[in-house]
């Protein structure tokens, strides 16, 4: 009968063969994971001129659009919110020419924003960049609000990538999207949105309810004014983000067309006329306009009280206008670039660029 000491050391023994098992299975599974997911590439690592980025899975934008930067097949792109989605690029491209995608992010701060603007500039010779810009780009604290709730991975930013950027990914989350990637691969899963990045996320049109829209509009309006600090306009507002967006337009070649646009929310959400944040907006428009002088660029001015702004029926909620307001922002766009004048319809303003006489 085995003594007492020695049933003690079998029984360490065990659990050390036990332990070891058990690590060495974990190690094991690990690692499948992490060749599963690099096989798979779900955030395109690997994607770089003639090596096509793989299919857009992940809801959240900031992880997907640095493969399509990467892979060089777009030579213009669209920078902005939820405000710019709905432009469509293959309008664009008929319009403009160049070939280009939607980069635009829900509820993308401008610092992000810039973030990837900056990648896309960096890899090569850009023909044409949009900046759809919102209210963020006025606010005194841009340069502290940065981030969101959704997760930004500044290491798909960096350029070049480093190796690292493998380890970044070896996740839940990772493995989630590369198994879509894989259903995609096998014919089971469709691409989240277009490879261009562009995506309707309305709700169909079919389905428009001119009523709720207008409790959506006036109920969940933000307000403008609550940003104006004291009871008058500042003389000299701090407006942080501005010089990123005077960087960004010197990173493009001298030759791209480059316009900046404010986006045409609804005039629920626009600063009241008179108030101190109304007179903040229009130092920020002057500031735009003068960036926009400096780089041979178009700015125009959609956030203004106009047919287009003023008609509920236009808009989903405050912020979000419907798919017709979006070809007619395109084909508005190229008018101003042509004819460099504010619309006799009263629809934009041309801040500035090239003019003609006005009416």
């Amino acid at each position: 009968m085995p003594s007492e000491p020695d049933l003690h050391a079998d029984s360490a023994a065990l659990w050390r063969r036990f332990t070891g098992l058990l690590l060495g299975a974990a190690g094991v599974t690990g690692l499948l994971v992490l060749a599963f997911v690099t096989v798979l590439d779900p955030y395109g690592l690997r994607a770089a001129p003639g090596r096509a980025p793989g299919p857009i899975m992940d809801l959240n934008q900031r992880f997907m659009y640095p493969q399509v930067v990467r892979a060089g097949i777009y030579d213009s792109a669209v920078f902005g919110t939820s405000t710019a989605r709905l432009l469509d690029p293959q309008a664009l491209d008929r319009d403009f020419g160049g070939r280009f995608a939607n980069l635009a992010m829900n509820a993308a701060t401008p610092w992000e924003q810039v973030q990837l603007a900056r990648l896309f500039l960096r890899r090569a010779p850009a023909k044409a960049v949009l900046f759809g810009l919102d209210a963020p780009w006025c606010e005194a604290d841009a340069d502290r609000k940065r981030l969101t709730f959704r997760a930004f991975p500044p290491w798909l930013y960096r350029e070049p990538l480093a190796w690292t950027a493998l380890f970044h990914q070896w996740n839940q989350q990772s493995v989630e999207i590369a198994g879509r990637a894989l259903l995609h691969r096998l014919g089971r899963r469709p691409a989240r949105i277009r490879g261009d990045g562009y995506e309707v996320f309305t709700p169909p049109e079919s389905q428009y309810d001119a009523a709720r829209a207008a409790a959506h509009i006036h109920g969940d309006a933000p307000a403008p004014e609550a940003s104006a600090q004291g009871g008058g306009p500042e003389a000299d507002p701090a407006m942080p983000a501005l010089p990123w967006l005077d960087e960004l337009l010197g990173l493009a070649p001298a030759d791209a067309r480059k316009i900046v646009a404010f986006m045409p929310v609804n005039v629920a959400a626009q600063a009241r006329p008179g108030s101190p944040a109304a007179a903040r907006e229009a130092i920020c428009k002057a500031r735009v306009a003068a960036i926009a002088r400096r780089h041979g660029a178009m700015a125009i001015d959609f956030r203004i009280p106009s047919p287009v702004t003023r008609d509920d029926t236009n808009y989903w909620d405050a912020l979000h206008y419907r798919l017709p307001v979006a070809d007619r922002i395109v084909s508005s766009l190229r008018r101003a670039v042509d004819e460099g004048r504010d619309d006799p319809d009263g629809v934009y303003r041309v801040l500035a660029g090239p003019r003609a006489a006005r009416p």
